[in-house]
């Protein structure tokens, strides 16, 4: 210990700087009001030219602010006054479970890592089981095939969930009786689920029966799974799902109540499917709050003790045929959230799936996508992630409260049943699903390879391809599809003529006038196999022109600024057009029309239109 030495006396021992009883953070700064953090922000949305300066206190902020698929919300920034009046989100593994439905959360080994095959393979089964996974779900597998494909696997150690009716369900409790097993798993008994996806479907009763052995006889099985996943495939809203969930959850718990279970045993019955999305923080808290929502309808039922316990599910709806690599980071980021929001099993698909079927290597990839996330980002030592979080305690709320709307609507209808049979399922989500294509083809809602960066020369992924499932009730909605069916379409030209279908970059001015709409214009082309050769630096229109004549499309696109347009826009559409131009376009998007100009592109237009547009006049001039 250092020493100072006193003018009266002998030295004496430097106590140091006096530690507080309260560590005060930025305690020498003044407390920021709301009002003087939304006045800073008004001045840089100001600069962007977003708002007026004249505009009124908080315009900024709800510029920045957007409204989600199910009509929330969704600010900027949250702050403790946000989530003040809010219900109280507990503790994990109490009642209302919103926070985890186990007290110590996922803590120490992490979520079930639950694999999904099809189609009978026992050696990708087993490969699987050694390499990290902790059950098993087999879909597309007979009751005949079962035992064929569960060979070699442990049943009193593997959870398995079989799918395919009551003859699979049947199947697997004989297989498990054959080998003297404790079984663990899930019968996968759903036939609300199966009515949404084929639009037929047993009656919700049927399930009574299996439900009942498997309370009595496999205490560690559960028998029914709750699927709201077919809303989400079909492009509906994360509400909606929960809604639907709550819905059919009810359905089952009615009738197995009617046939003689208790409330708490008949709950305990039952396995909900979620899906979960690269849209982490819309997963987080649908998780949450279908807990929540579950935990109140059962309380309403007289049991405040039995969880809703989770299966998310990453949909392969959600992965694109072209750049499936990039797919490898969707699965990253839902399989996170889905963690993080408290799934008690989460299945991260392999990144090839919407290929046809998955190879040993994507296998790998997925479920270590999982491990990776448990044992390395140690997601699975953390007891409720996102407990805390403002926005994730708001935006549980406000999911809540939408879902509990729509459950109410199904409910008025009759109940999920009901609903789906008299289309207005169909119908609703319908409506969310048209707000998501607007988005996918204005790029509002980018896909990353596929609508935005695009690669013309990426080499094709083959798969061995699986056989389709026709779907009779809510349709398949895949984002990416629209701008890969013009890809195949480019594809098949290329192999047709040797070239790709193209468009003309007409760039006026030089280099760095026209190199952002330039960039902008072919990101937007290529995401529609359309290739865009350009003219490079030009003086005048002659020099556009010259290159033009160059190039063998009827299509031409002005490329360059604002001020450059002014001077020479409408000279070099009129000179395009005599040389044979059928279709001039231009980047970006002007206060009034250009002569000779036929459409613009700009950021937020559609780019389905402008690609098809292309297409169409490419067809005309053959």
């Amino acid at each position: 210990m250092a020493a100072t030495r006193s003018d009266d006396g002998p030295d004496v021992p430097d106590e140091g700087p006096v530690e507080p009883d309260e560590l005060v953070l930025a305690g020498e700064f003044d407390a920021p009001t709301r009002d003087a953090w939304l006045d800073a922000v008004d001045v840089i949305v100001q600069k962007s030219g977003r708002i007026r300066e004249d505009a009124l206190l908080g315009a900024g902020y709800t510029k920045l602010s957007r409204t989600s698929p199910d009509g929330i919300t969704v600010a900027p920034l949250y702050a403790a006054e946000d989530v003040e009046g809010l219900p109280e989100a507990g503790v994990p593994g109490s009642w209302p479970f919103t926070r985890g439905s186990h007290a110590a959360g996922n803590v120490p080994d992490g979520w079930d890592t639950r694999q999904r095959h099809v189609g009978v393979d026992p050696e990708a089964v087993l490969a699987d089981l050694e390499g990290g996974v902790t059950s098993i779900w087999l879909t597309g597998v007979s009751a005949a095939d079962l035992p064929k494909a569960l060979d070699g696997v442990d049943l009193s150690l593997a959870p398995v969930v079989v799918e395919g009716g009551p003859d699979v369900a049947e199947a697997y409790l004989e297989l498990g009786a054959s080998h003297g097993a404790d079984l663990l798993g899930t019968l996968g008994l759903d036939p609300i689920g199966d009515r949404a996806r084929t639009g037929d479907g047993q009656d919700v009763a049927s399930v009574t029966a299996l439900a009942t052995r498997a309370s009595e006889n496999h205490p560690q099985v559960r028998a029914i799974v709750v699927d709201a996943t077919p809303i989400r495939e079909a492009g509906g809203s994360d509400a909606q799902q929960l809604g639907f969930s709550l819905s059919a959850g009810v359905a089952y718990l009615r009738a197995l109540v009617d046939a003689g279970l208790d409330v708490a045993t008949a709950a305990n019955q039952l396995e909900f499917r979620y899906a979960a999305t690269p849209e982490q923080f819309p997963t987080i808290a649908t998780l949450r709050a279908g807990r929540r929502l579950w935990a109140r309808v059962l309380e309403a039922s007289g049991e405040t003790g039995v969880p809703q316990i989770q299966h998310a599910v990453v949909s392969d709806a959600l992965f694109t045929r072209r750049d499936p690599w990039v797919n490898m980071l969707r699965g990253t980021v839902a399989g996170f959230a889905a963690g993080v929001g408290g799934a008690d099993a989460v299945t991260v698909p392999p990144f090839d799936t919407a290929l046809g079927r998955p190879q040993a290597f994507s296998r790998r990839i997925a479920r270590n996508t999982q491990r990776l996330l448990v044992e390395e980002s140690h997601l699975g030592r953390v007891i409720d992630p996102a407990g805390g979080s403002w926005y994730v305690e708001h935006l549980t709320d406000d999911l809540a409260t939408a879902a509990w709307a729509y459950f109410q609507q199904l409910e008025g209808e009759g109940g999920a049943v009901a609903a789906l049979d008299s289309g207005l399922v169909a119908r609703t989500v319908g409506e969310v699903r048209a707000g998501r294509e607007q988005a996918v083809a204005t790029r509002k809602a980018p896909l990353t390879g596929v609508s935005e960066f695009p690669d013309l020369d990426e080499q094709p992924v083959e798969r061995e391809p699986m056989e389709t499932v026709e779907r009779g009730g809510l349709p398949l909605y895949r984002p990416a599809e629209a701008y890969e069916t013009y890809r195949d379409r480019s594809d098949a030209i290329l192999a047709d003529s040797g070239a790709r279908p193209s468009a003309f970059l007409a760039t006026l001015g030089p280099l760095a006038t026209y190199t952002a709409r330039a960039g902008f214009t072919r990101n937007l082309l290529q995401a529609g196999g359309i290739a865009a050769p350009e003219a490079g630096p030009t003086e005048s229109a002659d020099d556009v022109v010259a290159a033009f004549r160059k190039e063998s499309t009827p299509v031409a696109v002005l490329c360059s600024s604002d001020k450059v347009y002014d001077e020479r826009a409408a000279e070099t559409a009129s000179v395009l057009r005599e040389a044979g131009a059928q279709r001039i376009l231009l980047a970006g998007r002007p206060p009034e029309d250009v002569p000779g100009v036929d459409g613009y592109l700009y950021a937020g237009c559609d780019a389905l239109a402008v690609i098809d547009d292309v297409y169409s006049a490419l067809e005309a001039d053959k």
